[in-house]
């Protein structure tokens, strides 16, 4: 997603539905907080419904977190996620964190995300409790995106990523390739 439009629309999307319920976010009110009028967002997304969908897609994130091999997935998730944030300003995963109240519209992203992040980990790993092992990695991510997302000028953030990669990816591949 190289469009700053698109990406703008989708950053206030975002941080909309994460912090009011569905029917209090209104296109009106995104396209404010995105700097983009109303118009572009039906444009590139037809309906809120179709942002909505957009916003509780965790598809991307998957696909881009499991492009390795199982050798070496957890240092390409730590970097994946780490490098997403230097260069995006958003993060791949935390949004979920957002959707922890009540409603059908949170029940919905948290269901995506177990469907598409989650069981999409679990479908790769191999041995015994993949499930349990799928859910430590995924929230070992999320506490890594938090982490950065809450000190956006903190020790991790500002670290050199080979060095987060190097302390943090062990404990990832450890769930990954677990010892016999």
């Amino acid at each position: 997603m190289t469009d700053p439009g698109r990406t703008s629309i989708l950053r206030a999307a975002r941080k909309a539905f994460a912090r009011e319920p569905y029917n209090a976010v209104t296109l009106r009110g995104v396209a404010a907080d995105a700097g983009v009028s109303a118009a572009l967002i039906v444009k590139h997304y037809g309906s809120k419904e179709a942002l909505f969908e957009k916003v509780a897609d965790f598809s991307e994130a998957a696909q881009l977190l499991l492009q390795a091999p199982n050798e070496r997935l957890g240092e390409h998730a730590v970097r994946t996620l780490v490098e997403y944030r230097r260069e995006n300003d958003q993060d791949l995963l935390v949004r979920v964190v957002f959707a922890a109240g009540k409603g059908d519209e949170r029940a919905q992203i948290r269901d995506h995300f177990r469907d598409q992040v989650t069981r999409a980990f679990a479908a790769r790993l191999t041995g015994p409790d993949a499930e349990l092992r799928a859910a430590l990695i995924t929230g070992q991510l999320l506490g890594l995106g938090a982490a950065i997302a809450i000190d956006k000028t903190g020790p991790i953030a500002v670290a050199d990523l080979d060095q987060v990669v190097a302390l943090y990816a062990p404990g990832l591949q450890a769930l990954i390739t677990p010892l016999s």
